[in-house]
């Protein structure tokens, strides 16, 4: 048999075995992309952790990954339940208020805002006018949408299975990322059916490249978004932790970003008063929120 038809036989068989690989792992895949992130994260803690204790990977890895758990899986999860809980919060008092005959009485309460107060008034009074049914139909689509939800949170609770077991996939691929993970790069490296100099090349590239998607992009939304939602809870802004989240998940928007939520809350402190809130808070948006994107991410994806 010639070369090249065993050459052939054999990508084909790797192909199928990678194919099976992932069938088996597609339901873990979420979790196992989850724990390689926090490894990239936390592999100097590890290095560290290794040469403090005379090269005892085992070791080294376990406290690793009770590093990571304490740190940021333990807290995210705690995040996501704030978040759940306030945008259920937000919702039900967004629908008391369109119950109450809130649309009514929007055009006059936008009056108040200064400058583009009686434009906005006019214009308003005009569109509810125009839609005399919006109210019903409101309270129609939030009925669906509380069904959305409730079914939502059911599931969370009916799939509590599924997130234990993801939680523990998480941990599981930390511990053997961290101890045998250089074992892995290693493979892979000497797998690639190329020469040793691009080799080096693509992998440094690709190390690069995920260096900036985790450290620089991730990084930096994470510390808009606290950062915005620090700066809400300050000025006593409600929904904070809701609002913090949002602003981190927009922050990775190109267009408008962090604005597109520290924006209308400084227009909503303008509004209800006092107005040095709302001045403050667009201080914070641009001067702080705003600047991470031009001065730390460059500087994380440098480091």
């Amino acid at each position: 048999m010639s070369p090249q038809v065993l050459s052939a036989a054999f990508l084909l068989l790797c192909s199928l075995l990678l194919y099976v690989l992932a069938l088996i792992f597609a339901p873990f895949m979420t979790p196992i992309l989850w724990a390689m992130i926090l490894v990239r994260l936390f592999y100097p803690l590890y290095q560290w952790l290794t040469h403090k204790l005379g090269d005892r990977t085992t070791a080294s890895a376990a406290l690793s990954t009770l590093s990571v758990m304490l740190l940021a899986v333990l807290p995210v999860a705690y995040l996501v339940f704030l978040v759940v809980t306030e945008t259920l919060n937000a919702y039900q008092l967004a629908m008391n208020w369109v119950q109450e005959g809130g649309l009514q009485r929007l055009p006059d309460l936008v009056a108040r805002l200064p400058l583009i107060g009686n434009v906005s008034q006019e214009l308003l009074g005009r569109l509810v006018l125009a839609y005399a049914d919006l109210q019903p139909n409101l309270v129609e689509g939030g009925k669906a949408v509380s069904g959305v939800l409730l079914s939502g949170v059911g599931g969370l609770a009916t799939n509590a299975i599924d997130l234990v077991m993801d939680f523990f996939v998480i941990l599981f691929t930390l511990f053997f990322l961290f101890r045998d993970g250089h074992k892995l790069y290693r493979a892979f490296y000497e797998a690639l059916p190329i020469e040793e100099s691009y080799k080096a090349v693509i992998m440094d590239r690709l190390d690069n490249v995920m260096g900036a998607v985790v450290q620089g992009t991730l990084l930096t939304a994470l510390a808009q978004g606290f950062t915005a939602g620090l700066a809400y809870w300050a000025l006593g802004v409600p929904f904070s932790v809701f609002l913090g989240a949002l602003s981190a998940l927009l922050s990775l928007v190109p267009i408008g970003g962090t604005a597109l939520v520290w924006g209308p809350v400084a227009a909503y402190l303008v509004w209800t008063g006092p107005i040095w809130k709302g001045i403050v808070m667009i201080g914070i948006g641009i001067g702080l929120v705003g600047l991470m994107d031009n001065l730390l991410k460059p500087f994380l994806v440098g480091s």
